[in-house]
This record gives structure tokens, C-alpha cells and sequence, in this order.
């Protein structure tokens, strides 16, 4: 039967008939690559199964249960620990402490099964230096350095571990594959051989994963395909602290964050992370507001900070830290058509505090109070937390979890709430508004503690005023 060559992405599997350097549907530079198949409709034979078909009823789900890794917050974001089987791709910055964790956990790990860590960027030395002060030395963790991936096979059927860690999957290399290591089809042939050995052995694996400039996780789009869980490893360098948020997990929910402190001494899990995200000051000061979002099941007070100073450029600047610069863009669309704000020759900079990065719809009404103190210059009051998604004719859209939120506010000593229309069902006041006041009423809130509703941002505005 005649071949025909073409061309497949090995991102997104677009084809065409000639190579290009960028694939024309992801937009994904030098992943287009030469294939060669058969034409025609080939139809496939009956082979060898490896199990047979058994009603779901029947299958023993126990082999599929959480064991936890020694560390709370990385069981939070898996979900109870790791699934034996499963393959979990941990992503982030260099330098950002990814490998001071996985070592930390893979030490804690070894006191219930052998564990094999495996390094391609460093040295065995360089390894067991951190390991010696960060305290991860156990007698049941293997360490080997290599970069080959037949070599890393012999050390698996040698030592038999139960978790196996990869650091990383970019510096393995196959002789089975084209190309360099790092390189879109050496990473789909070792993750996929890699994937293979845990599911047919049992064995949970870890393979930590390099990211480009724009954040994304490099290497081919399968890659996160193949494996079970995707965590991305998040923080501000210049800072200590580190979060770890899972993008996808077959075994637990998504979402979910797990927050650290990076010291001198290794990384350790903050049970509690309610106030980090927060200044702490005496005065209020215009351009400052604080929200409460939510990540995963963990309700985090955060605050917004914005800052809104006269240019004479043509051009004004939109600067963000932390928030996403779209909806940011168009809060403040809102801000000027709806409430007549006058921003057009002013620079309007907003950003967190803390370095958390919040995309929750929930944080649209502080980032909009925000900008709108900062310009008038006027402070909100003190102990307000606002919360609100913003539409674009100016309504207020209730969000999620609005108790549970407001719960630890009140917790952390905030005595006011300003949320949408309907967000609670309790009590209606006057002007445009309802006034709640919590006294003993809910038993989730505080004694006390006043809760604001407003309509549309006109009434919002109104009532922090």
C-alpha cells in the first residue's frame, strides 16, 4: 500500500501536507514534525488482553486509595496523598522549590515504602547537601543520578520502590526517540513510558516538569494528557512564600491550594494561611480593600491594592500584579461608563498583597472600590471585606460560598461585609440596599458582624461612602 508523508503538530495533532515552523491552530513554534503513514483504512485485529472485562460492581477499589504523604498541605491539593498507579507532573519556576519539596516528602514517604529519587539536573552530591539540611537522609530513599531513560529502568527493577521521582522529566533521554532530551517527542517517549511503568507495577510517580517564560508547562500538550495530576508550583522568589495549586487531579478536586514556607531549614506546610494575604496597619489608607476568595475549599481574605496617579501620555498605563489584566481592564470600563470616573489620562496600577494570584469572579467589586478610593482619595472604612462579581451594565451577580467566606472574615476580625443582592437570606433594609445585622442569628458569623447588600455598583459605592 502507497505511503504519503505529512506533517502533525505535536501539541495540539493539527496535520498539513508541508512543515511550517508554527502550527497554524495552537500557534506553537518548531512542534510540527514529519510523520509517515499509510493511506487507506486499515481495520484492527483481536489481540492478548491483559485483564478481563468484569462488571464495575465487581472492581476492588481499594488498590485506588489515597496514601498520604507525610506532608498536609501537598495531601490537601492531591487529594488525601498519592494513589498508587498514579503519575503526578509538578511544574514551576527554577529555583521556586520544587525539589526541597519532593525531597522533604520523599523522605517522610520512606518511613511506609522504598522510595527511588532520581535526579537529571544535579549530581548525587549536590542532592544529598540539601538533603543533609533540609534533615530528608532515610535509610528507605534511594537516590541515583541519571539522564538515560533505560539506565532509570534498571534502577526501578533493582530497588522495586513504591514512589518513584523524576527531577525532571526534560533532562531524560531515549535512544528509542529522535531528537534531544527536552525536546517534543524525547518527552512524549520517556512520559510515556514512564506512565506505563507505574500503572503495570503499581508504582506512584512524580515527574517534575519545566515551564516556559509565559508560565505553561513545556514540553508537548500531551504530556498533561498522559498523567494523572498537574500541580503548579507558584510564589514570588523574592518572598518565602510558596503555594501549590492542582490544575487537574483524577482523584480528588481541583483547584485546591496547599501553602508553604521556603526557609534555609527546607519547606514546611502553613495550616493555617489567613492573614498572609492581608497588610496590617493601624490607619486606613485610600486604594486598599480587602476580599475573601476562595481556593478550592479553603476560604483566603486577600487584599486589593490599586493606585491611580495623573500622566501626560497619550497612552495611560494599565498595570496588574497578581490579577488578571483583562478583567482588571474591564472593572475599570465599568468604573468610567457607569460610575462617570474619569480615568482616561491616568495611570491606574493594581496588585495584591502578599504575591497570591486571585482569578476568582468574587474580587471584580474590591478591585473596582479599590481604584474608585484611590482616585477620590478617600479611604474605606475599616474592618470592610467586599465581595461581588461585576457585570458589565454595572449589577452585582452573587458569588459561591458567601457564608463560608464571610465566616473567616469575621474570624480574622473584620466587622462589615459588602456582597450582592441575595447573597443572604436574611432581613431587607432601605435605599436600595439591605443592612443585616448578625447577632447570634447565623451561627457561622461572629456577634456583631453587619452585612451589606447592594444592587449594582452605584449602590456599593454608596454605602462604603
Amino acid at each position: 500500500m502507497a505511503k504519503k508523508v505529512g506533517y502533525r503538530c505535536g501539541e495540539c495533532g493539527w496535520q498539513t501536507a508541508k512543515w511550517v515552523g508554527r502550527c497554524g491552530e495552537c500557534q506553537a513554534w518548531g512542534t510540527v514534525e514529519e510523520e509517515s503513514a499509510r493511506s487507506g483504512v486499515t481495520v484492527a485485529t483481536g489481540g492478548a488482553v491483559s485483564a478481563p472485562a468484569v462488571p464495575i460492581g465487581q472492581v476492588k477499589a481499594e488498590v485506588a486509595h489515597a496514601r498520604s504523604t507525610g506532608v498536609p498541605e501537598l495531601d490537601r491539593v492531591l487529594g488525601g496523598g498519592l494513589v498508587p498507579g498514579a503519575v503526578v507532573l509538578l511544574a514551576g519556576e527554577p529555583g521556586i522549590g520544587k525539589s526541597t519539596l519532593l525531597l522533604e516528602a520523599a523522605s517522610k514517604i520512606a518511613n511506609q515504602q522504598t522510595v527511588l529519587y532520581v535526579t537529571g539536573e544535579e549530581s548525587a552530591a549536590q542532592v544529598r547537601v540539601r538533603a543533609d539540611r533540609i534533615g530528608a537522609i532515610h535509610d528507605a530513599l534511594y537516590l541515583a543520578a541519571e539522564t538515560d531513560l533505560s539506565a532509570l529502568v534498571t534502577h526501578v527493577e533493582k530497588v522495586q520502590p513504591g514512589l518513584l521521582v523524576v527531577d525532571s522529566v526534560q533532562t531524560i533521554g531515549s535512544a528509542q526517540a529522535t531528537g534531544v532530551p527536552g525536546g517534543v517527542t524525547q518527552v512524549r517517549e520517556v512520559a510515556g513510558n514512564l506512565v506505563r511503568m507505574a500503572k503495570e507495577r503499581g508504582m506512584s510517580t512524580v515527574l517534575v516538569g519545566h515551564v516556559t517564560k509565559e508560565g505553561s508547562i513545556a514540553g508537548p500538550r500531551t504530556l498533561e494528557h498522559l498523567v494523572d495530576v498537574v500541580l503548579h508550583f507558584e510564589g514570588d522568589r523574592h518572598s518565602r512564600l510558596r503555594m501549590v495549586r492542582a490544575v487537574k487531579n483524577r482523584y480528588g478536586p481541583v483547584d485546591e491550594v496547599g501553602c508553604f514556607d521556603l526557609h534555609e531549614g527546607g519547606i514546611e506546610g502553613i495550616t493555617d494561611a489567613s492573614g498572609l494575604f492581608v497588610s496590617h496597619r493601624t490607619e486606613p489608607v485610600p486604594g486598599t480593600c480587602v476580599t475573601v476568595t476562595m481556593e478550592g475549599t479553603r476560604p483566603l481574605p486577600a487584599e486589593v491594592q490599586a493606585l491611580v496617579a495623573r500622566t501626560e501620555a497619550q497612552q495611560p498605563r494599565r498595570s496588574s500584579s497578581g490579577l488578571d489584566p483583562y478583567r482588571v481592564t474591564m472593572v475599570l470600563a465599568v468604573l468610567e461608563r457607569r460610575l462617570n470616573a474619569k480615568l482616561g489620562g491616568c495611570d491606574v496600577f493594581t496588585a495584591t498583597v502578599g504575591g497570591i494570584k486571585l482569578s476568582d469572579p468574587a474580587i471584580d467589586l474590591s478591585v473596582m472600590l479599590a481604584v474608585a478610593s484611590a482616585a477620590g482619595d478617600r479611604a474605606l472604612p475599616p474592618g470592610l471585606v467586599v465581595l461581588g462579581e461585576v457585570g458589565l451594565a454595572g449589577e452585582l451577580r452573587p458569588v459561591r460560598d458567601v457564608r463560608r467566606r464571610l465566616s473567616e472574615a469575621a474570624r480574622l476580625g473584620f466587622t462589615r461585609a459588602l456582597v450582592p443582592m441575595g447573597s443572604l437570606d436574611v432581613g431587607k433594609g432601605r435605599g436600595g440596599g439591605s443592612l443585616v445585622r448578625v447577632n447570634g442569628h447565623a451561627a457561622s458569623f461572629a456577634p456583631g458582624f453587619d452585612v451589606v447588600e447592594a444592587e449594582n455598583v452605584w449602590d456599593a459605592l454608596t454605602h462604603v461612602t
